[in-house]
């Protein structure tokens, strides 16, 4: 054995963990305060319909306190002609106890809402994300519920989209948003005697929608809001997003040149 790889294995064993012990809830219970303050100050949640749902970056904090890293088992190409998808499998490791202690399977497919325009790596990449999430989730949701947070990861809420959404009463066209603010999500609801019925967006609109969403100007919260809310969309106010999407991409590319 060289002295070069004496030096790694000791250097590894050395690896300093916390001393958390999660059998323990007064432990435990130190740990989701800590937690919580690390998620909010560096904004690591998603809000959905009013509920925080904490991002893969916060599991990972999570899990490294308790010296438990993910592993990626696998990750499975199982497209299709018609479909870009993958299945990926994520192992936790107790670097203390030099055991696995949880594991988590995802997939990513091009078929969900709002995935119709990304490229195959941005799928596989998808993939292994939600399953590094899911496995955290398997065996830490309590610690992220604890902490004050939903126990759902982020990433795993962008299968609801796939859900249909009941046709609301007709509504109102929502007040023009500053090109870097969130988009608007919801409007409020109109009388249905006081307006003529509603043509929804059409299925072009909705791909429009869809591409400018994905560009990369684009944030994670802006995206989520609008695709929840985009089969409520009427045509006039899909013809105003639309016109807001590209305003907000070029004022923000404009930025960015002016800054560079």
């Amino acid at each position: 054995m060289t002295e070069a790889t004496k030096t790694t294995k000791e250097t590894t064993k050395k690896v300093k963990v916390e001393s958390y012990d999660i059998s323990r809830s007064d432990e435990t219970l130190d740990l989701a305060k800590d937690l919580a303050k690390f998620i909010k100050e560096n904004q690591l949640t998603t809000n959905v319909q009013g509920k925080e749902f904490v991002n893969v970056e916060g599991w990972q904090y999570a899990g490294s306190r308790l010296g438990i890293v993910p592993i990626i088992e696998h990750v499975i190409n199982v497209s299709s002609d018609q479909e870009i998808k993958y299945q990926a499998k994520v192992t936790l490791f107790d670097i203390r106890h030099q055991l696995t202690v949880g594991a988590g399977f995802a997939v990513c497919s091009s078929k969900e809402s709002g995935k119709k325009f990304y490229q195959e790596f941005a799928i596989m990449s998808m993939a292994q994300t939600r399953a590094i999430s899911k496995a955290y989730r398997n065996c830490l949701a309590w610690i992220i519920r604890a902490a004050g947070y939903e126990p759902t990861p982020a990433e795993e809420m962008d299968y609801n989209t796939n859900l249909p959404v009941a046709a609301p009463a007709p509504m109102a066209v929502a007040e023009p948003v500053p090109a870097m603010q969130v988009l608007p999500a919801e409007v409020p609801a109109v009388a249905a005697e006081q307006v003529a019925p509603v043509q929804y967006a059409t299925a072009s609109q909705k791909e429009e929608i869809i591409r400018l969403l994905n560009h990369p100007v684009i944030t994670r919260p802006e995206k989520t809001k609008m695709l929840l809310n985009i089969n409520r969309l009427d045509e006039e106010r899909a013809i105003q997003a639309i016109a807001k999407l590209r305003k907000a991409i070029d004022d923000r590319e404009n930025g960015e040149k002016v800054a560079a």
